[in-house]
């Protein structure tokens, strides 16, 4: 038993670590290389991220609610919640880049996820689509990148009572009604 606690307080030292880390460390310093998508696009509506617009997934597990992640603070409307996402690359869909985000940022394995449907904001000169799924068989989340602080299935009842990224504030009320259908 003590050995079990242990180990539980050592994982629990180590995610504090991750997380802690992953509110500091910025993009750019991870020595990675950044792609033609990753630019801030500025019209009329406002000014937001991705050259080819950007996509986020909502997974939705029956049993467990949503995923979501707690946006590291050094990020746009960090310390918010929302979906796991970002920049499209260039010539890239929507369920595709998704899917390739919340794999990099979350370890959402693609082969454990349904399409649902999609849902887009669109001010003309930029997007935001978001692909909602289904997990089809269970998987834990897994912090891969700085750009979480955390990420946790929160009940669908449970997802407004936490401080949203304003966009996915917005697009919430309409997206869990087609959830709930």
């Amino acid at each position: 038993m003590a050995e079990e606690n242990t180990h539980e307080t050592a994982l629990s030292a180590e995610a504090t670590f991750i997380r802690d880390a992953a509110a500091i460390v910025r993009p750019g310093h991870l020595g990675g290389n950044r792609n033609s998508g990753d630019a801030w696009v500025e019209g009329e509506s406002g000014k937001f991220w991705g050259k080819f617009g950007s996509a986020g997934l909502l997974v939705f597990d029956a049993g467990r609610g949503v995923l979501l992640q707690h946006r590291a603070i050094w990020s746009h409307h960090g310390g918010t919640w929302g979906l796991p996402g970002g920049a499209l690359h260039e010539g890239e869909s929507a369920v595709d880049g998704a899917l390739r985000e919340s794999w990099e940022e979350a370890g959402v394995p693609r082969a454990n996820v349904e399409l649902l449907f999609t849902s887009v904001y669109d001010v003309g000169y930029w997007s935001y689509i978001t692909v909602a799924v289904q997990a089809v068989t269970p998987f834990e989340a897994v912090i891969s990148d700085p750009e979480s602080l955390a990420l946790e299935w929160v009940p669908l009842s449970a997802v407004a009572e936490l401080s949203l990224h304003p966009g996915f504030g917005a697009a919430w009320p309409g997206l869990r009604r087609r959830l709930s259908a």
